[in-house]
């Protein structure tokens, strides 16, 4: 997974902490969280606001769908 896959990462952010509320995060630990999924592969520097941006954005809606 790279940076760029926003819904892939988020999907899998949502099945590491099915208890976060993406609504109420911030993007130090949304960032962190990322590097830590073991399928994700990429350069840590190349993580942005807009970046994470699309990812909680994913991650929210994704939330909404439930």
């Amino acid at each position: 997974m790279k940076w760029t896959h926003s819904l892939e990462i988020a999907l899998a952010l949502d099945e590491a902490r099915p208890e976060v509320d993406p609504r109420r995060i911030n993007f130090v630990d949304l960032r962190e969280w990322v590097l830590e999924l073991d399928e994700f592969d990429d350069d840590p520097d190349r993580s942005g606001e807009k970046i994470l941006e699309a990812i909680q954005m994913a991650w929210i809606e994704e939330k909404d769908e439930e």
